[in-house]
């Protein structure tokens, strides 16, 4: 459950978010100024295609200008992983609950998570660590202060640019703080699903061959052989008892009483 829940966490606030920054432009000549000028970005987040229009401050022309970077790759690729992390942990809850004889069949379907399980941590760790780089790039690409510097009419002392409104990130924060989570997750799953595997198994049974095997040996060789016993062992009730032994019952037996009666 925590699985999935993770998971739509994840893709959902890194591919449902958008966004966008407002920017002022007061020229020399006030009717050539531009005080609202806003700029709309959101997910894949590539920024070279966001295109804006800004004053020149030269007469009535305007320049087109747009954003610089692409940083697709790292947002679709954690997106992907949150979607196929979400399914095929869904897909495993249907198969626990109603097909849980195929699932323990030959040891296959053990197997078979534990592999994945092992598969989806890595790409997590991967994934959460290429768009937490991805995040890192954008918010600079879309700061205020350096969208400024690609007008040609900020770079005029006499021409005043402020920023307005700067984008909000706490979702996309969000969404790398979730990734790192379902990594954690995952890769703390993977200890449970490797009981589940014939290898543990397999394992927990050695101890116990190795055990009886050296029992078997010890007793073949040691004190419980009926044949230790007539060469003077302490199993044998015969030689307990004969002349010369240590351990000797009957002749404790007659002298003690014996010669305590004689001495009264």
């Amino acid at each position: 459950m925590a699985l999935r829940l993770f998971a739509i966490f994840a893709f959902a606030t890194c591919g449902g978010y958008s966004g966008g920054l407002r920017l002022s432009v007061d020229c020399a000549n006030k009717s050539e100024s531009d005080l609202n000028i806003d700029i709309a970005f959101a997910y894949p987040f590539r920024l070279h295609q966001v295109n804006f229009d800004a004053p020149t401050c030269e007469g009535k022309r305007r320049e087109k200008l747009s954003l610089i970077g692409d940083f697709s790759s790292s947002a679709e690729f954690f997106v992907t992983i949150a979607v196929f992390a979400f399914l095929y942990s869904l897909a495993a809850t249907v198969v626990y609950i109603f097909f849980q004889n195929k699932y323990r069949e030959n040891n296959r379907g053990p197997l078979i998570d534990f592999i994945v399980t092992v598969v989806f941590s890595f790409l997590w760790l991967v994934g959460s660590s290429a768009w937490a780089k991805g995040l890192s790039d954008v918010k600079i690409a879309t700061d205020p202060d350096e969208v400024l510097l690609l007008m040609s009419a900020c770079k005029q002392q006499s021409n005043k640019c402020l920023p307005v409104r700067s984008p909000v990130m706490s979702s996309l924060n969000t969404s790398v703080v979730f990734g790192f989570l379902n990594f954690i997750l995952w890769a703390g799953n993977i200890w449970f699903v490797f009981k589940e595997t014939g290898w543990h198994s397999s394992g927990q049974r050695h101890p116990p061959d190795t055990m009886e095997k050296q029992s078997s040996s010890y007793n073949q060789g040691g004190y419980n052989q009926d044949s230790y016993g007539p060469a003077g062992g302490y199993n044998q009730p015969g030689s307990y008892g004969q002349v010369g032994d240590y351990g000797q019952p009957q002749s404790y037996g007659q002298s003690g009483p014996t010669s305590f009666a004689n001495q009264i």
